[in-house]
């Protein structure tokens, strides 16, 4: 299950990052609570994009290789609870709608806490030598 977890996150992380490189434009007008935060601006869209492609990655690695792969999981994991934490943040400050808050858990925040749960600790058998 933790498994195909992983490959699950890998993929949306991935796609996700990857939209956002090729088709900054669209993955903008795609997505319901990005219009809301400022106007599209297609270099930040795509600095973004590169670190979901990263985060993927990231946890491909993990998946592949949970021992060797376990450091770069869980940096990916902190950069996207960080993210999570600016969005709830954002929202408390008034800078972001609770109308949008739900896309928000599902989007950023549970992906977020899954990648951090999955990542950190390291499975037990990852720190057993093969």
């Amino acid at each position: 299950m933790r498994k195909a977890l992983t490959w699950f996150l890998v993929a949306t992380l991935s796609i996700n990052g990857l939209a956002m490189l090729l088709f900054p434009d669209t993955w903008f007008g795609l997505i319901p609570s990005v219009p809301p935060t400022g106007p599209f601006n297609p270099h930040f869209v795509r600095d973004v994009g590169c670190a979901y492609v990263v985060c993927g990655w990231a946890m491909a690695w993990f998946a592949l290789d949970p021992l060797r792969g376990a450091g770069a999981a869980i940096a990916a994991a902190v950069l996207q609870m960080m993210h999570s934490l600016l969005h709830v943040w954002d929202l408390f400050a008034g800078r972001s709608s609770i109308a949008m808050f739900p896309l928000d858990i599902v989007l950023v925040i549970v992906p977020a806490t899954l990648m951090l749960w999955l990542a950190w600790p390291p499975p037990v058998q990852a720190l057993r030598p093969a």
